[in-house]
């Protein structure tokens, strides 16, 4: 994935790092990276998944009303 943030005219370095951290955010690359430095056993990972699928349907199930 290459993200691409250069400096605007007139504009401070203090908002290219916030953009810079912005767009890293909406991208997922430091959530994968995270996510990537431990061991899942297939358990766990199963597990991880099921919440995760939870998660999903509990909040779509919130905005269809």
């Amino acid at each position: 994935m290459a993200l691409d943030v250069s400096l605007h005219d007139g504009e401070s370095q203090d908002s290219l790092v916030r953009r810079f951290q912005r767009a890293i955010q909406m991208e997922g690359i430091l959530r994968e990276a995270k996510a990537s430095q431990t061991f899942l056993s297939k358990r766990d990972a199963a597990n991880l998944k099921s919440r995760r699928a939870a998660r999903r349907k509990r909040l779509g199930r919130q905005y269809t009303k």
